[in-house]
């Protein structure tokens, strides 16, 4: 049940944040249950691959190159859906950051 609940709510957030931040554009709230769905996947097979891989410039840059491959999931899910737009890197960036702070509120309620 709890599942079915963060799922739920992530995406009326997902959906609430597409209508807040200016450079995303979600058709609707069905497309927000499909982009948790596939932003889901994506972190889960892409994620730790492209960790793997910007280990060094993670390490060079204490932290802040995991920011970048949080861009790069938000923009693959953006090249993956036709009814998802993020424009540039900066509104990925920032959707990025407020999602996963949605994600964190979330798991603080749910829990």
């Amino acid at each position: 049940m709890g599942f079915i609940l963060k799922f739920i709510l992530t995406a009326v957030l997902v959906y609430g944040l597409s209508l807040v931040l200016p450079g995303v554009v979600l058709s609707g709230f069905g497309s927000a249950a499909i982009l948790v769905l596939v932003l889901g996947l994506l972190n889960a097979v892409v994620k730790p691959i492209l960790k793997i891989l910007g280990f060094p410039i993670t390490v060079l840059t204490l932290g802040l190159f995991l920011l970048v491959i949080n861009v790069i999931i938000v923009k693959l899910a953006d090249f993956l859906m036709s009814s998802f737009d993020v424009h540039g890197f900066l509104n990925a960036l920032l959707f990025s950051i407020a999602l996963s702070l949605v994600n964190a509120v979330v798991d603080l309620v749910v829990d």
